[in-house]
C-alpha cells in the first residue's frame, strides 16, 4: 500500500483538474511532480527528525565528545564513524566540534572519520533514499559512505598530520565536560518536537528550491540531455559529477528531489549518488569555515582523499546496479 497515494491524488487534481495542464505537455508534469514531492518529502523529514532528535537525547555534543576521546585507530574510526550517523554535523558546527575533540585528546583520525560521516551518511539521506529507491540502495548508500569515513580516516591518522593543524587549536583548555542529567521520556519528546520545529523551520526553503529544481529537470529538460553527458556509457561520468557537486551548497534533503530526477533521465546510480556524495560532504562553504582551524594542506588532503573515495564508490555502485 502506498501511504502517499492520497498525495498523489490531489497533486494530480490540482494539475491536470483544477489548474487544467496537460499531462502530454511540460508544464503539467513538473507542476504535478513539484505538488506531489514537497509535501512527501516534508513529511519524510519531520517524521525522520523526530526519530533521529529522541536518539540524539542520548549522544549530546558532550557524551559524543568524551566516548571519542578514550577511542584509538581502527576501533576509534568505526565508532566515530557510527556516532556520526546519530549526530548530525554541519559546517556551521565544525569548528566548535572540532577543537572539543582535539583538545578532549580525540585523535586527529578518529576525528575525521566523524566528520566525513556526519554530513555524508546522515539520516535524512538514509531514509528519504529508502522511500524513493528501496532498502538496497540506502543499505549501499550507508556502507559506502561508512567505508569513505573510516577509511580517510585511518589514512590522514597514518599520515600523522597532526602539526597541518593550527597551533592555536591545541593550546585552547576546555575543561571536562560536565556530567549531563538523565532526561525523562517526556523531556526526550518535548525536545524532539522542538528539534523538529528548527530543523524543518531552517530547511523547508532548502526542499522547496531543490524539488522545484527537480520538477523543472523532470517537466522541460529531454529524456537524453543529461544521459550525453553524464550517461552510464561515459566512463568520465562519475569523476564529473563529483566535480560539479563539489561548488555546490546543500544538505540531503535539498539534493535527493534531484536524485530521483537524475535517475529518472537516465544518469546511473552510482552517478548520482557520487553527485549527492560531493554535494553534501565536500561543500566550498565547509572549506572555508575549516579553514580556521585546518592549515590548507590538510583540507587538502581531506578533500582529496574524500573525492577519490566518492569516485570509486560511484564506479562500484555503477558496476554492482548496471
Amino acid at each position: 500500500m502506498d501511504v502517499f497515494a492520497p498525495l498523489q491524488w490531489l497533486a494530480d487534481w490540482i494539475t491536470y483538474d483544477l489548474v487544467g495542464l496537460s499531462p502530454e505537455g511540460k508544464a503539467g508534469p513538473a507542476l504535478d511532480f513539484f505538488l506531489y514531492d514537497v509535501p512527501k518529502v516534508l513529511l519524510l523529514l519531520a517524521v525522520v527528525i523526530f526519530v533521529v532528535a529522541i536518539i540524539r537525547s542520548f549522544f549530546p555534543p558532550e557524551r559524543t565528545r568524551t566516548m571519542l576521546s578514550h577511542s584509538r585507530l581502527y576501533a576509534g574510526n568505526v565508532s566515530a564513524a557510527l556516532l556520526g550517523i546519530v549526530t548530525p554535523f554541519c559546517s556551521c558546527s565544525a569548528v566548535p566540534l572540532f577543537i572539543g575533540f582535539v583538545e578532549s585528546g580525540v585523535p586527529l583520525g578518529v576525528t575525521f572519520s566523524f566528520l566525513v560521516a556526519s554530513p555524508m551518511v546522515n539520516e535524512v539521506a538514509i531514509i528519504l533514499l529508502f522511500g524513493l529507491f528501496g532498502w538496497k540502495i540506502a543499505a549501499l548508500y550507508v556502507v559506502s559512505g561508512l567505508f569513505i569515513a573510516i577509511t580517510s580516516g585511518i589514512i590522514i591518522g597514518k599520515l600523522g598530520l597532526e602539526s597541518w593543524v593550527e597551533e592555536y587549536v591545541y593550546q585552547i583548555r576546555m575543561g571536562d565536560a560536565a556530567e549531563l542529567p538523565e532526561q525523562s521520556w517526556p523531556e526526550r519528546f518535548a525536545y524532539a518536537r522542538g528539534y523538529v520545529a528548527e530543523i524543518v523551520g531552517k530547511v523547508w526553503p532548502y526542499v522547496v528550491v531543490g524539488i522545484g529544481i527537480g520538477a523543472v529537470m523532470h517537466g522541460y529538460i529531454p529524456d537524453d540531455f543529461l544521459v550525453q553527458y553524464a550517461g552510464p556509457d561515459n566512463p568520465f561520468a562519475v569523476p564529473l559529477a563529483v566535480l560539479v557537486g563539489v561548488p555546490l551548497y546543500s544538505n540531503a534533503a535539498g539534493v535527493i528531489p534531484l536524485v530521483s530526477v537524475l535517475t529518472e533521465k537516465g544518469m546511473a546510480m552510482g552517478t548520482v549518488l557520487a553527485f549527492m556524495m560531493a554535494v553534501v560532504g565536500l561543500s566550498l562553504p565547509e572549506a572555508i569555515i575549516l579553514r580556521k582551524v585546518l592549515k590548507p594542506k590538510l583540507i587538502g588532503v581531506y578533500f582529496g582523499i574524500n573525492s577519490i573515495g566518492i569516485v570509486a564508490v560511484g564506479y562500484l555502485f555503477n558496476a554492482v546496479l548496471h
